[in-house]
């Protein structure tokens, strides 16, 4: 099954929501962001939800105990980390950090494996009209460097051709499930879910 995070939850109404249509794991952004969310609010959230469901706190250039305090705080499961983190940063979280890689910077396959990790993000550009097709080769080559999950650009419209070109383990959705910043969409979040699980169905 495909992985599925649902990321920028800034409300219980949402969080319930992407929970009961299927999703993996939820995100709570504490970098600044238009979806940026409080330790507070996160932890009102979080502490309604079922169990079984993953909290990821995402993060840029973050002091260290200040994460680990949110972790504990909010009993985050894992840290996106989209900064310039190094190999010391991440092991200071061992396999609750998930690293984030822009698919278009120079030399990030080899960067990807000097870090040797066995699961990271590709953060694929946000181009005009969600053409993201031209960084796919270079996604697809990454999955032989460890379990590959996907996010920016991605939305109902576009989600099942990315499955049939890259297979990731994982799928990452924002802004392509929202009506306006920091709400979702119940239709196109919903429809973004069943079509991931209608490919994980067909693939089988």
């Amino acid at each position: 099954m495909t992985k599925i995070k649902i990321c920028g939850i800034c409300n219980l109404k949402d969080a319930l929501l992407a929970v009961d249509s299927g999703a993996d794991a939820l995100g709570f952004i504490f970098a600044p962001s238009p979806r940026q969310i409080s330790p507070e609010r996160a932890r009102e959230i979080i502490f309604q939800l079922p169990p079984f469901i993953y909290k990821v706190g995402v993060f840029k250039n973050e002091r260290i105990p200040t994460i680990k305090e949110i972790m504990n705080y909010c009993l985050l499961d894992l840290v996106q980390l989209h900064g310039d983190e190094d190999r010391s940063y991440l092991d200071e979280f061992g396999l609750k950090a998930l690293k984030v890689f822009e698919i278009n910077k120079r030399n990030i396959l080899d960067e990807i494996t000097k870090l040797s990790l066995p699961c990271f993000m590709l953060d694929l550009p946000k181009d005009e009209g969600n053409e993201i097709n031209q960084s796919w080769e270079k996604a697809r080559e990454a999955k032989r460097l460890g379990k590959v999950i996907l996010a920016g650009g991605l939305n109902p419209e576009n989600i099942e051709r990315v499955l049939q070109m890259i297979a990731p383990f994982g799928v990452d959705v924002c802004r392509g499930v929202e009506k306006e910043d920091g709400v979702k969409s119940p239709e196109k979040l919903k429809e973004f879910i069943l079509k991931v699980r209608k490919w994980d169905v067909l693939r089988t």
